[in-house]
């Protein structure tokens, strides 16, 4: 019989009654995708819980204790009796309360069931809030904090922000890295942000970014792993920081780039980086090109005078015009100085060229293109204010003796119709300053004039108009395309990315990141914003009624052009159906002004017969004529003008006239500024550039023109600088009829320029099949 083994000992108890417990909080997530019964469909969503429970020395509890119940707790050889605290305990679930947890009311995989007492908070932003202020007060105060693997708001503090500039000196472009260091890791937020914009890209759209505030911020998983536990690490992300990083770098919105190679940016780009500045960021390199940055940014700030030699006093906003065009020379930086007609470009660009001059910079001549019409402007202009330049006109048959001697002279003027003509010549001079002034002469990137100017050399090239966007997208490409190639793209990629969805889709966000990127090197004054002096401009609608035989020949023509328009959009597609209904629209608009407008037909003898409107303008003419009004009358058909002219000489109404035949432009313009005679008779196209006719205080538009910026033009030959009389412009309309659907097309085209320019939204604008059906509506 073995021997028999003493029983162990019996452990020790002790009793104790007095020991507080310690409080333990469980902290976990979890995302669970459940039936939604209003929508029908499935809803993910994270839970998120708060597991308290109470230590006793190792052993843990939770929930309500009950009436005189003890815990065991054995530590080796002794076991501690110890009664649970209710009243204690009840004190922590208040602490809880303090903190805005609620007990959960339902069951969740966040923590394991029965593992605690479950708390909630009700929304993302009380977690965060607590996690990031509330949760290290109660580790103070002496509770237990566990987290669980895959806990959301388990994070890891940033330690610092840096910025890698990698400048390419023989390129125009440089690399461009920005990251974060976590626990002394630096990890690039390029492939972070860029995979957080294609999940969800909404989240961090220019609308979206400017709705939250400075102080909210952003949860983001890593790919990488805390050292101690191997669990993902999370970081928080301020919005305060990330809105200017992301308006800066709008290229992660539009670029399918590889998840870990830097960013490559244009020179130009540089002027963005300003916008970081703000921000605490460790840069590594790139100090030449945060100061070429900060100088466009803070241009204002740069200190500009007046050239000696100006005859003429620059307002302040001329001056500032002035300024810029200098900073952006000194970065070696083009620009388009977008003021409204009549704000005094020419000027401005006078005294910089001057300026040039007069600091020895100059030492080569300085080039400045421009439509035939606008020669005897710029030469009076330079004669008048800049008498120090010297001055070449290359234009007629005796120019080709001025090529032999081009660097006797400061500032040499041509056209854009002898630009394609002598660019051979002219592009084995380099130039000084290359100007192009009513550039949207050049928005057809593919046009002769276009692709000549390309050709020049020159340090500087500018841009000169008052509408740099007269029709759509692709006009401002080409400028930008002949001021810094390559800048906003080829025009494949430029459509693809900005055209496309600003003007198809009228994509918000695609706008805003285009402006951003031209705005640096886009001036563009409105009037009203820095003409204060300039007395008021009132815009009136004069509608007119067609005369019985218009009514037939519209309805006909209509009838007609309406069957030729949808057969050619059935067989060809509507944006290859352009010019055919172009043509049917204008046979339209030539009947509305006068029935010996349209060839072909024959009317009697009867002048009240051919033009409702005519009569109706021949009135108001005489009307305003016996008020002493000084009136300039526009339309776009020169052949209209004449019909116009045959009834001021039966009326003996003396007038003066400019069209594109028009050979000396001074003598009429001279002789109506004083006061010689009373009216003046203006092609569109010929006149809506270039003059300065400030004697008028009526402007009258015959006929309307899809583009509104071109009648504007039209207008500000009277409602500009030195006009110091209300100006009233009438615009003549047949109501009903195909000028009335013009009107409304017109603002739409002006709240795409509007959108562009002057950074507010924009609609989209092209022809669509529901224009179509206004256009050719019958009349009522």
């Amino acid at each position: 019989m073995a021997p028999q083994l003493p029983a162990p000992p019996r452990p020790q108890e002790q009793q104790i009654d007095d020991l507080p417990p310690t409080p333990r909080l469980t902290l976990g997530s979890h995302h669970a995708v459940n039936y939604q019964p209003g929508s029908g469909r499935m809803v993910g969503e994270h839970q998120h819980r708060a597991g308290l429970s109470f230590l006793y020395g190792k052993a843990s509890v939770h929930g309500k204790a009950r009436p005189d119940q003890r815990v065991r707790d054995a530590q080796g050889a002794q076991v501690r009796n110890i009664a649970r605290q209710p009243d204690a305990e009840q004190a922590l679930r208040l602490r809880m309360k303090s903190l805005g947890f609620r007990p959960a009311l339902r069951q969740s995989q966040a923590l394991p069931k029965d593992s605690a007492e479950m708390f909630e908070l009700p929304n993302e932003a009380a977690w965060l809030q607590f996690t990031q202020t509330q949760l290290q007060p109660l580790r103070e105060e002496g509770w237990q904090i566990v987290m669980q693997p895959g806990f959301a708001y388990d994070l890891t503090p940033v330690d610092a922000w840096y910025v890698d500039v990698d400048e390419s000196p023989e390129h125009s472009w440089f690399d461009l890295e920005l990251g974060i260091i976590v626990e002394g890791e630096r990890i690039s937020l390029l492939p972070v942000l860029l995979g957080l914009i294609r999940r969800n890209p909404a989240l961090l759209s220019p609308q979206a970014l400017s709705q939250r505030a400075d102080d909210e911020t952003l949860r983001v998983q890593l790919d990488k792993r805390r050292d101690d536990d191997g669990q993902p690490v999370q970081v928080l992300l301020p919005f305060g920081r990330l809105k200017p990083i992301l308006s800066t770098l709008s290229e992660l919105y539009l670029r399918e780039r590889a998840g870990t190679e830097p960013l490559r940016l244009e020179r130009a780009d540089a002027a963005r980086l300003a916008q970081l500045d703000a921000l605490e960021l460790k840069w590594n390199g790139g100090e030449q090109l945060r100061e070429f940055g900060r100088r466009l940014r803070d241009y204002r700030q740069q200190p500009v005078a007046s050239p000696r030699g100006l005859k003429a006093q620059m307002r302040p906003y001329q001056l500032d015009g002035l300024r810029w065009m200098q900073t952006l020379r000194k970065l070696g930086a083009g620009g388009v100085l977008g003021d409204d007609m009549g704000l005094g470009k020419t000027l401005q660009t006078l005294a910089h060229l001057l300026l040039e001059k007069e600091s020895g910079r100059m030492d080569r001549p300085s080039l400045v293109v421009m439509p035939t019409s606008l020669i005897p402007n710029w030469q009076d202009e330079a004669a008048r204010f800049t008498p120090g330049l010297r001055v070449a006109t290359l234009h007629g048959a005796t120019r080709r003796q001025q090529y032999q001697r081009l660097d006797d002279y400061d500032v040499l003027l041509t056209t854009y119709a002898l630009l394609p003509r002598d660019i051979d010549r002219l592009a084995e001079t380099p130039l000084h300053l290359l100007v192009l002034d009513e550039a949207q002469n050049i928005k057809n990137a593919s046009s002769k004039a276009a692709q000549a100017a390309g050709r020049l050399e020159a340090r500087q090239r500018l841009c000169l108009t008052g509408t740099p966007l007269e029709n759509h997208l692709g006009e401002l490409w080409s400028l930008f395309n002949f001021l810094m190639p390559g800048w906003l793209g080829d025009a494949k990629r430029f459509n693809r990315d900005y055209r496309n969805p600003i003007e198809k889709n009228g994509d918000s966000d695609r706008l805003q990141h285009l402006t951003s990127r031209i705005r640096p090197f886009l001036l563009r004054r409105r009037k009203e914003q820095v003409a204060h002096e300039l007395p008021a401009k009132t815009e009136i609608t004069h509608w007119v009624e067609l005369s019985p035989a218009q009514r037939d020949l519209y309805e006909t023509v209509r009838l007609a052009m309406d069957s030729k328009v949808r057969q050619e959009i059935d067989s060809k597609g509507l944006a290859r159906s352009q010019i055919v209904i172009l043509d049917a629209l204008l046979k339209l608009r030539q009947v509305c002004c006068d029935l010996r407008l349209v060839k072909g037909e024959t009317v009697s003898s009867s002048r009240a017969s051919t033009s409702g409107k005519l009569d109706s303008l021949m009135d108001l003419l005489t009307e305003q004529l016996d008020e002493g009004r000084r009136i300039l009358l526009f339309s776009q058909f020169t052949s209209m003008l004449a019909l116009i002219e045959q009834e001021l000489r039966a009326r003996a109404i003396d007038y003066v006239q400019i069209t594109g035949d028009t050979q000396d432009r001074r003598t009429p313009v001279r002789r109506f500024q004083a006061g010689e005679v009373p009216l003046f008779l203006i092609s569109l196209k010929a006149g809506g550039t270039g003059l300065n006719l400030t004697a008028a205080d009526t402007v009258i538009h015959y006929d309307p023109w899809w583009n509104p910026a071109a009648e504007n033009q039209a207008t500000d030959r009277a409602h500009r600088i030195g006009q110091d009389k209300p100006v009233f412009v009438y615009k003549l309309i047949a109501r009903d009829t195909v000028e009335e659907k013009i009107q409304q097309l017109q603002a739409r085209k002006a709240e795409l320029a509007a959108g562009v320019l002057d950074a507010g939204s924009a609609a989209g604008w092209q022809l669509n099949p529901e224009d179509i059906e206004a256009l050719f509506a019958p009349l009522p």
